[in-house]
């Protein structure tokens, strides 16, 4: 044990996660910061299809919707200040074009509703117990999207709340995908507009409801990302320049705990390999029609097509392209 800090301690899954498992992940901070890790290492990934949310209750309302699968329609859009906008989104899918809007809301929807059902992971993040009750329509917003704050009502969810919702989501996700395994992790980032005592309330009443939700549905675990952060990082040199979010090398920390945790061990040679391939597809050549350069351009590619047809999952596709257009004019034939 290290004597100059405490380490949280972490038992490894029993299901791992490898190139062909698919992983949907919602929520706030540690979902969107890993998810982002995992897609860029050209995982199966689904991060975040409604945008960041915050609360409990609005990441129950759009897995529902994912469940579903029924595309979002007119009736379901309010226009504020000539955006159209949706209550179950966060501000980037909002435009002045109403069929623009759906027509975004409802790709992003498809693609995520098919990646549920066969999803072997399902990650969730909550970030906060206090919601905002849109008052024309009784909905809670996952997004205020800057509207007065006379349009709402806001409070704090109970967890009995919390866990009755969720016992029943689980088992209805169970009947589309029985494999699927749940972890649920609470996000560390402090939301300071609600005070540091409100925050810690907050905070409190989310990690009763996900102990007392994973203590009652089998599949369902907790990944202690909070405690990690909040035990071992004490230090403000892991904190933005807000000095509310994970730095960059807060992040790269939690990436690595989780690794460790979920992981294959044979994937992660693979994952090193996907990781430098890829940088390699973003180095900039001094003189792109030197001879060396043009080779090490067939060898790039050629690495990268043989490991596409080892493993289906990985597609190298924009890479490749970008490769090409550098051995454009050279004479050479990458296809």
């Amino acid at each position: 044990m290290d004597p100059f800090r405490t380490i949280v301690e972490v038992q490894p899954s029993e299901k791992k996660i490898t190139y062909s498992s698919a992983l949907l992940f919602m929520g706030s901070c540690f979902s969107d910061a890993i998810g982002e890790k995992l897609e860029s290492l050209k995982f199966q990934v689904s991060t975040n299809p409604f945008g960041v949310l915050f609360n409990p209750s609005s990441i129950a309302d759009n897995l529902r919707i994912l469940m579903e699968n029924k595309p979002f329609t007119p009736d379901r859009l309010y226009r504020y200040k000539g955006q159209w906008i949706s209550f179950n989104h966060y501000t980037g899918y909002s435009h002045p074009d109403q069929k623009i809007c759906l027509e975004q809301i409802n790709r992003s929807l498809a693609s995520s509703a098919s990646h549920l059902k066969k999803a072997a992971f399902l990650f969730l993040t909550f970030g906060t117990a206090w919601v905002y009750r849109f008052n024309e329509t009784g909905v809670i917003a996952a997004n205020c999207h800057k509207l007065p704050s006379a349009s709402f009502t806001r409070f704090l969810l109970e967890p009995d709340e919390i866990i009755r919702t969720y016992n029943t989501l689980l088992q209805e996700i169970r009947n589309i995908n029985p494999e699927l395994t749940v972890v649920f992790t609470l996000s560390p980032v402090r939301h300071w507009k609600d005070g540091a005592v409100n925050n810690q309330k907050s905070k409190s009443i989310l990690h009763y409801a996900i102990d007392t939700i994973a203590d009652q549905n089998p599949g369902v675990h907790y990944f202690p990302a909070y405690e990690i952060f909040m035990d071992e990082l004490r230090d403000y040199r892991f904190y933005g320049r807000d000095m509310l979010h994970p730095s960059e090398s807060g992040v790269d920390y939690i990436w690595d705990r989780f690794l460790e945790t979920y992981m294959d061990a044979d994937t992660l040679p693979l994952m090193k390999e996907v990781q430098s391939l890829i940088k390699t597809a973003g180095h900039r050549p001094v003189n792109p029609d030197d001879p060396s350069h043009q080779i090490f351009l067939q060898t790039s590619v050629a690495a990268m097509q043989r490991l596409s047809e080892m493993h289906p999952f990985l597609d190298f596709s924009p890479e490749i392209k970008k490769l090409e257009k550098q051995g454009i004019g050279s004479g050479d034939n990458f296809v």
